[in-house]
């Protein structure tokens, strides 16, 4: 093909057309967690705890002092918060792939009602389906003579796997959504029922094209647990105000104690952003 020239002979720039252009230009990716995050949340921390050592009276123990006395209680508290996210994570899955099912469902009031609870749970305050769980679920239920009590984290775990449970049969739509037709079709033609064909060829390939929105969906509850500190769980942020009113209320330490909690926080959810980030590039769906 030649090139428009100009009267000295040099090539005359031409604009490509809109298309090509978009084709040459790379995606827009979103900001992904990096390791220099966690190292200025550090910072953060170390700086933070200067300032209150600064400001703390010869009496008053410093802050790393104070820190590494409370760790081990703290830790235990965090250790619920993750038992919290595995529970929570597991029910909401659970009752998404059903309502992920309801979204597909060849009926429409199935349909219908499916594509309802998911936009509600979907787009509702956690806090908000936090309360609920907490006023509407009994304290106990009485089962003949056997009265079997219904305790605060268990009514944490129902009210955060509330949301989980829409926003995984959104997942489960969207990734049954991209199967090309063709697999569709080439079950029918082996005389597959409608569920086997769910079942044995298109679910089958969503799970890859799943578990990285999944992970990401644990991420974002893990550090949703701490909403379980307004129904008196003690998880990690609960135990830290029982560790600041065991200090004598001081105020200075609250910010390199909660910093210190929100360091635990990106330690443990830093490996699965990174891991996600290869399952992404491994399961990418090249159109």
């Amino acid at each position: 093909m030649n090139m428009p020239t100009t009267q000295t002979g040099r090539p005359l720039a031409v604009l490509a057309p809109p298309a090509e252009a978009l084709a040459r230009a790379e995606p827009w990716q979103a900001p992904r967690l990096r390791l220099w995050h966690g190292a200025a949340l550090v910072l953060l921390v170390l700086i933070g705890g200067g300032v209150a050592d600064a400001a703390a009276t010869p009496q008053q123990a410093g802050v790393l002092a104070v820190l590494v006395r409370w760790t081990p209680l703290l830790l235990r508290g965090f250790g619920f918060n993750i038992l919290i996210s595995f529970l929570s994570m597991g029910l909401g899955t659970l009752l998404g792939v059903a309502l992920g099912l309801g979204l597909i469902s060849q009926t429409h009031g199935t349909r219908r009602l499916a594509w309802v609870l998911t936009q509600f749970f979907r787009n509702a305050p956690w806090l908000v389906l936090l309360f609920f769980a907490i006023f509407l679920i009994p304290f106990q239920l009485r089962v003949g003579g056997l009265t079997i009590p219904l305790p605060g984290w268990f009514k944490a775990v129902v009210g955060l796997s509330l949301p989980v449970m829409a926003n995984v049969a959104e997942i489960l739509r969207g990734a049954v959504s991209s199967i090309p037709s063709g697999q569709w079709e080439a079950a029918e033609s082996l005389a597959f029922s409608r569920r086997q064909q769910l079942w044995l060829v298109i679910l089958p390939q969503c799970v890859k094209r799943m578990l990285p929105p999944w992970m990401n969906l644990y991420s974002i509850l893990t550090t949703s647990t701490v909403l379980a500190s307004i129904v008196g769980v003690n998880e990690v942020m609960t135990l830290a105000s029982q560790v600041t009113a065991a200090e004598g209320g001081r105020t200075d330490i609250l910010a390199p104690l909660y910093g210190y909690i929100m360091l635990w926080f990106f330690a443990y959810c830093y490996p699965i952003a990174r891991y996600t980030v290869r399952l992404e590039r491994r399961f990418a769906v090249k159109i």
